[in-house]
């Protein structure tokens, strides 16, 4: 069976609402657009407009504040010396695309599940990108050795006497702890063989004194339903976040709230305590928080 460019059929929904999202705040190509991510973008109006009023936020208040965050913090590390970059997850992200046209110099590589992995390279081969530079890969995260596993990817496409940042976006939450703990802990290893090492992720934490707290656990509910998954918070507050990230090897952790990182901001704010933080687990010697 053979696949055209614009086969989205094993795109999830939330890559294509997202992958909308993301072009509407011009941070992306309209290649990177689909049918279905406008429609769905359409259809959930209603929705997010009345979780805005519950709650003070929703989806789309989310993904734009926790992309920006993770966008930032990619920034600082390229910034610093961190010339290569693993994107885990990419579905229809154009962080890879955006950045590499900002430093040329930058070797990105994009890692997803075959289907996807392969409908990435296609859509980046219309925008001509530089494949020597710019790469997308198969991978899984939960297989522990062989070609698509998170070591292959790494020692594969990457050269170890460079610092590295890996970043993944809107994929943590969609496994258990236990099952998400063992992939890190596996990430931490891998990047040992690293000088320096930073990972990027987002991830939402268990709002318990949130005066629509029972609300939330709905919504996540419904979530978990039409993404066919196990939406799980983590965490309850940074303390707990550190804890898991140094059990999994490694050194420092910074658990970034876009509340309080974005305040110049005029990007949409969160009424109340935000639903995502950012987490910021590094091997060797950090970068010091902005403030």
């Amino acid at each position: 069976m053979t696949h055209s460019a614009t086969d989205t059929s094993s795109i999830s929904f939330t890559a294509h609402y997202t992958g909308y999202v993301w072009y509407l705040q011009r941070w992306s190509s309209p290649a990177f657009v689909t049918r279905q991510g406008r429609l769905y973008h359409f259809l959930m109006q209603p929705l997010e407009q009345l979780a805005r009023g519950l709650i003070g936020q929703n989806v789309q208040t989310t993904l734009i504040t926790r992309h920006a965050l993770l966008d930032r913090e990619l920034q600082r590390n390229i910034d610093a010396g961190h010339t290569q970059v693993l994107e885990l997850a990419c579905g229809l992200s154009p962080r890879g695309w955006s950045l590499r046209q900002r430093h040329p110099h930058l070797l990105y590589v994009e890692a997803d599940l075959p289907a996807m992995a392969a409908h990435k390279q296609r859509l980046l081969a219309g925008l001509d990108v530089d494949a020597s530079q710019h790469r997308v890969v198969s991978c899984n995260i939960l297989e522990e050795s062989g070609p698509l596993s998170l070591e292959s990817v790494l020692s594969t496409h990457f050269d170890r006497t460079r610092p590295i940042t890996v970043i993944s976006e809107g994929l943590v939450n969609y496994f258990r702890r236990d099952t998400i703990a063992a992939v890190w802990s596996r990430l931490g290893q891998a990047l040992h063989a690293f000088p320096a090492a930073c990972y990027l992720t987002d991830n939402y934490v268990e709002l318990t004194q949130h005066p629509m707290a029972a609300v939330i656990r709905q919504a996540n509910r419904w979530l978990a339903l039409a993404t066919r998954s196990s939406f799980t918070l983590h965490f309850r507050d940074a303390q707990e976040a550190e804890q898991q990230f140094l059990a999994c090897g490694f050194e420092h952790l910074q658990y970034l709230d876009p509340q309080q990182e974005l305040t110049a901001s005029a990007l949409p704010r969160a009424r109340g305590e935000s639903l995502v933080r950012v987490v910021r687990a590094s091997i060797g010697e950090d970068i010091q928080p902005t403030r």
